[in-house]
């Protein structure tokens, strides 16, 4: 029998994944499932990005690239940045990745160890601890509120630091939450950091996707120090409607890229040069898209909001980016729905699944017991159909 290691049994699976797993086992056995557990735009990639891959295939661009990418597509994340967030970053600091996940662990992975410590504010994206973990550093997780806006103050900070502190993981807009840190907040929370050692870790991969008066920040653009300790995260499967084509990419210093090459060459090599021409495409192409998609996203936050607080009982803070609801049903817990009693998120979130169909990811696995999350990122007449369905099972609790 192969022995499994300790790293692999210590790892949880992704909680949105298994949530999307359980769903399409319903669906391929003819049940009619309301799925908001991915994290996935429901929109196709434009044509002028499939247009660019399409081109790249029929003239031969099938073959390895460097292992951090080609110099169009670090010239188009450097024009980008210059563009989007005034930034100025040359190649040297540019690797792209599989997806902004694979970035992220490569960034770790480049910069992190046992005996350190990786500050993270809860709730979280359900990746970040464990991929922490895998380094052998330790998640230092400092929780916030719905009363604070599910932000992270600079007093908790500091008082989450210790000699030992390697990194700050910070991810606005936020997933699972919505939340949005304004430039002011988080040169509050940056500038708590400026005494010690450690270096931010900024996950912006929604920076396009901001809402009402909300707005992304580049934390790297914060203090002129920053753009030394701050490795930038994006990507384009969000903002793009790419997550197929497993598009990520890091802004670091260039040492620090130059650790994650090597990591990665040994890894996976370079990612896809076909999804690297598409990249380019994305970037360099007309922008009109990503505005079409953030206002239906807008409206279909809209819809969610105004439905999920008309449901008694459900407490919902309004998220200002993302594309997800993050909402408390702990009013529900201990009562009884058919044969089964709630009794936490993850209870709820399986009873909700198989008595109402209705699939959404629970609040324990982004480090918010009482939550759960909710993805709009899907058509009207599916949010209205589902939330409907949500509301009469909820009523059938005793």
């Amino acid at each position: 029998m192969i022995r499994i290691s300790d790293l692999a049994k210590s790892v949880k699976p992704s909680a949105t994944i298994a949530a999307g797993t359980k769903a399409r086992q319903l669906k391929a056995a003819g049940v009619k499932v309301f799925d908001f557990s991915l994290g996935e735009p429901d929109f196709n990639t434009p044509k002028h990005i499939c247009d660019a891959a399409e081109k790249a295939t029929a003239t031969g661009n099938t073959h390895y690239t460097p292992t951090s990418g080609t110099a169009e597509v670090k010239a188009a994340i450097c024009a980008w940045y210059k563009s989007f967030h005034g930034l100025d970053c040359l190649p040297e600091n540019v690797i792209v990745s599989n997806g902004a996940k694979h970035s992220i662990h490569n960034a770790l992975a480049a910069t992190v160890g046992p005996g350190d410590e990786v500050i993270i504010p809860t709730p979280y994206w359900v990746s970040y601890s464990d991929l922490v973990s895998m380094t052998g550093a330790t998640p230092v997780l400092v929780n916030s509120t719905p009363e604070s806006g599910f932000k992270m103050t600079a007093a908790q900070l500091r008082a989450a630091v210790t000699k030992n502190t390697r990194c700050l993981m910070l991810n606005s807009p936020c997933n699972p939450t919505g939340t949005v840190y304004s430039r002011a907040e988080l040169e509050a929370l940056v500038d708590a950091m400026s005494d010690t050692d450690a270096y931010i870790l900024s996950d912006e991969i929604y920076e396009q996707l901001t809402f009402g008066t909300a707005k992304p920040t580049c934390v790297a653009t914060l203090r002129p120090w920053l753009k030394d300790r701050t490795i930038t995260i994006s990507g384009a499967s969000k903002s793009y409607a790419m997550t197929g084509w497993r598009m990520g990419w890091a802004v670091a210093p260039a040492a620090v890229v130059k650790a994650m090459d090597t990591i990665q060459s040994q890894e996976t090599s370079c990612p896809s040069s076909v999804s690297q021409a598409a990249l380019v495409a994305a970037l360099n192409g007309p922008q009109e898209c990503v505005g079409e998609m953030r206002t239906e996203f807008a409206k279909r936050r809209e819809l969610t909001v105004g439905l999920l607080q008309a449901i008694p009982g459900v407490k919902l803070p309004v998220p200002e980016g993302a594309f997800y609801a993050f909402f408390d049903v702990s009013a529900y817990f201990k009562k009884t729905f058919g044969d089964k009693v709630v009794t936490d998120s993850l209870s709820f979130c399986n009873v909700l699944l198989e008595q109402a169909h209705v699939n959404l990811v629970p609040g324990v696995a982004f480090g918010a017991e009482g939550f759960v999350r909710m993805s709009f990122a899907t058509n009207p007449a599916t949010i209205e159909a589902g939330l409907a369905k949500l509301r009469e099972w909820l009523a059938t609790g005793r």
